[in-house]
């Protein structure tokens, strides 16, 4: 995700828009982990942050990418500080 960050100022509009809602995607699937380990303030923080980016992403992608950048940057450093207190997640693979 970290190379996405750093050629979003040279994608044009439609690839800042997708790059911007595959980060989206990333908190979401954070969130829902989130859940799993207890941590509700980061769940709700990161739902949150996931949504504004999604409803707010063809404006990001449209202005400045310094913009886009800075928030991806954000949801990229909540990411880092979720990974560094659950560095070992189980993966589950049940077949309810």
């Amino acid at each position: 995700m970290e190379e996405s960050i750093n050629i979003i100022k040279s994608a044009n509009v439609a690839e800042r828009e997708e790059i911007i809602i595959d980060f989206a995607r990333w908190l979401e699937k954070a969130s829902q982990e989130a859940l799993i380990y207890g941590e509700g303030r980061f769940a709700m923080m990161s739902a949150c942050m996931a949504e504004a980016m999604r409803v707010n992403a063809d404006e990001l992608a449209r202005e400045n990418p310094e913009k886009a950048e800075r928030v991806l940057q954000q949801a990229s450093a909540m990411m880092a500080q979720f990974n560094a207190a659950y560095p070992h997640r189980v993966i589950s693979r049940s077949v309810h």
